[in-house]
Parts: structure tokens; C-alpha cells; sequence
């Protein structure tokens, strides 16, 4: 490489403090358990299989590449009961330097502005940074608000959609977000939130060698008291979108045993299907 191309790199190269925002939320492939609390509205969480919402994941895998070309840290903040503690490990399987889990039985029931104040709370304690980084939307929600509400609630700029993130100077990065029909190319000052969608990365595959040393790694846990919150900003008191009413499908199964010869019970399987409009 040319001297001056050197050292114009060089200069150019800054090292990253990234906080990544992670969510555990219920696995669909269980959704046939999930129950309502009738008082509040709100899912039953207790008991359910949890996983880490998937572009989160995509958010953290961006976070560590920014790490391993421009170094820095990756610390990752959730907010999420103490039961999901084991979940939650695997982000420091996947590489993560600290993670800092937000938990208060106050908390519980936190739409997502309550949601989002908590979780500015901690990263405005995590202070300095360069990038907070999010998945676009959960999946247990989908409502794609709460990256948005970190930025405000922090005050700095947030840009969603993102499929590609470029450091090109110092306090300087240029996104590639996701538009109706293609991609727009923003230049962005740090600090600043960004959303990301899974075409940004395929996520790291985590070893048990990763696993193992995960377990080695402390866990620090904040409750509202160390954020200096109090409960009309968070929880269902904090929460101005309540559930009205939810209601879910009654499970129905019937069975019906068709008779004659396989070549029978073919022809009535097909003509079933067909008045049922599948073929």
C-alpha cells in the first residue's frame, strides 16, 4: 500500500464503542402454549422457550464486524426478566464484551416508549458511544417504534432499514437503508441509532468453545434504581397503549377416516381438497 494511501487509512480508521439492543422473545415454534394474563392483557411469559428476536442477532453480527475491522467494544443491553438470563448468554457466545441486562419487576408490562426510556437510561449510563444498534422490528411485537424513541429519548439521529454500514471518517458513517423500490445512501454523524434488516449480515455461528467461555463471563444486571427511574415512566403506569382486547382462535381438530381402497380414498382426498379450494 503507497505511503500517503497508508496513512490517509490510517486516518481515517477510528475504533468503534457500539451498544446493541437485544430482546429475547417467545419461540413461534411454541406459540400453541402462549396464554394471556386475563388482568393484563399481556403474554404470559414464565415457562415459555425464548430466543433472541433474529435481527437483533443481525444487529449484534453488525456490531462485532465494525469491531473486528475498526476495533472498539461491543457491549449489548436488554431489557428482560431474570429467567431469561440463560438466552441471553448467547450473545456473549457470539462475541459481545459485556452484557448488561435491565431488570425490575417494575418494568413489567412496558409498552414500547416505557420500553425505550429504560433502555436510554442505561445506554445514556453506558456513555460515551458511537453507535446503538437494533433489528429493524421484533418478532413478538413488530411494531418497529422503539429504535426511533431511543434516539429521541438520547437525542441524536436514528436511521431505520439499514442494509449496509460503511465507516468512512472520524465520527462519520455512511448507511445504505432500504427504500420502497431500492437503497439510499446517507451520510450520518456518531452518535447515532441505527435499525438494521437481515440483509445486512448472516450471524456468526456460535461453537460450543464460544459457549463454554460465555459461561465464564459476568453478567452485570441493573434495576431501576440504578437507572434513577421511577415508575410513572415505566410499566404498564408509563405504558399510554394498553391492550383493549385480545382474543385468540378456539383449536379445533376433527379427524375423519375415509374408507374403500387407496385408489378410493385418493379420488374422495382430491375431491375434498378441491371444494376446500387447495387444488
Amino acid at each position: 500500500m503507497p505511503g500517503g494511501l497508508q496513512a490517509h487509512y490510517k486516518k481515517v480508521m477510528k475504533t468503534l464503542r457500539s451498544i446493541v439492543c437485544i430482546k429475547p422473545v417467545p419461540d413461534p415454534k411454541h406459540r400453541a402454549s402462549f396464554t394471556l394474563d386475563p388482568k393484563t392483557n399481556t403474554l404470559v411469559r414464565q415457562g415459555i422457550a425464548e430466543l433472541i428476536n433474529p435481527l437483533d442477532k443481525n444487529a449484534l453480527e453488525a456490531a462485532l464486524q465494525l469491531r473486528d475491522k475498526q476495533g472498539g467494544e461491543v457491549i449489548v443491553v436488554s431489557m428482560a426478566p431474570p429467567g431469561s438470563k440463560g438466552v441471553l448468554k448467547e450473545a456473549l457466545a457470539m462475541g459481545a464484551d459485556r452484557l448488561v441486562i435491565l431488570s425490575d419487576p417494575a418494568f413489567a408490562g412496558s409498552d414500547t416508549l416505557a420500553t425505550a426510556h429504560i433502555l436510554s437510561a442505561g445506554i445514556r449510563k453506558l456513555e460515551p458511544f458511537d453507535v446503538v444498534l437494533c433489528g429493524d422490528y421484533t418478532i413478538d411485537g413488530g411494531t418497529a417504534q422503539v429504535s426511533a424513541q431511543i434516539a429521541e429519548f438520547l437525542g441524536i439521529p436514528n436511521v431505520m432499514h439499514i442494509r449496509a454500514i460503511e465507516v468512512t471518517a472520524e465520527n462519520t458513517l455512511i448507511v445504505s437503508s432500504a427504500i420502497e423500490q431500492g437503497a439510499m445512501k446517507i451520510e450520518v454523524a456518531t452518535p447515532v441509532v441505527l435499525s438494521v434488516l437481515k440483509e445486512i449480515n448472516k450471524p456468526r455461528y456460535v461453537t460450543m468453545m464460544n459457549i463454554l467461555d460465555a459461561e465464564e463471563k459476568e453478567m452485570e444486571v441493573w434495576s431501576a434504581s440504578d437507572l434513577s427511574l421511577s415508575e410513572p415512566w415505566i410499566g404498564l403506569q408509563g405504558s399510554p397503549t394498553q391492550m383493549g382486547e385480545f382474543t385468540t382462535p378456539e383449536k379445533k381438530k376433527k379427524a375423519e377416516l375415509l374408507k374403500g381402497d387407496p385408489k378410493e380414498q385418493a379420488e374422495i382426498l382430491a375431491d375434498r381438497l378441491h371444494r376446500l379450494g387447495f387444488c
